[in-house]
């Protein structure tokens, strides 16, 4: 089912005003928002949003910024976008991250405002990639419930081939892959063939 709900924002920074103040401004701006005091706590404690945003700060003790960042990138790819803040800028560590996908590098001092519509603009993008995701974990759940020979049928038919080619190529009459063609439609809640062909095309 579709993602309604606005995707959180989690805050790594290990410096409590900086990090205080941000949760607050994000939540004035009607933002989730929620604070980590280090890259430690927040693996730690790695929360199990399908998407979200996380605003990491560079230095750190024990985890830091550049290290939160490919350990994303590993566990959540772009379903969770990442924003940089440092005071320590430099732009070889600016060229690396942006490279390892980050959506933002910001050097403190900062204008609240730009933090604020980067992190709106990376939210209303993954909001369709929530959906999308949502959607393709439902037909994943359908296509679960069929056996390996009506998986066979439900591939051929969004394939485009008719029931005389599956019957073929399965080596079963046209009669029994019509059997097999309406036990599909009935456990994927395809309403017609055009709806069971989105669903293979939305695996995609």
């Amino acid at each position: 089912m579709p993602v309604t709900t606005t995707p959180s924002v989690f805050v790594i920074e290990d410096d409590f005003a900086v990090r205080d103040s941000l949760v607050l401004l994000l939540r004035s701006e009607g933002l989730r928002a929620r604070g980590f005091a280090s890259g430690v706590e927040f693996f730690a404690n790695l929360p199990t949003d399908l998407v979200a945003c996380v605003v990491t700060d560079l230095r750190m003790p024990g985890i830091d910024g550049t290290e939160v960042v490919h350990r994303l990138r590993e566990l959540r790819g772009d379903a969770w976008p990442i924003i940089v803040i440092t005071g320590h800028a430099d732009v070889p560590s600016a060229v690396q991250l942006m490279k390892a996908g980050v959506a933002d590098f910001i050097e403190k001092p900062f204008e609240p405002q730009r933090l604020v519509e980067t992190l709106k603009g990376c939210l209303a993008r993954i909001q369709q990639v929530g959906r999308e995701m949502a959607v393709k974990a439902d037909i994943e759940q359908r296509l679960a419930l069929l056996t390996a020979r009506e998986r066979q049928v439900f591939d051929a038919l969004a394939a485009g081939m008719s029931n005389k080619e599956i019957g073929a190529q399965l080596e079963i009459s046209p009669r029994t892959v019509e059997i097999f063609r309406a036990k599909v439609m009935t456990k994927t809640e395809a309403a017609n063939l055009s709806a069971l062909v989105r669903m293979s095309l939305g695996l995609g």
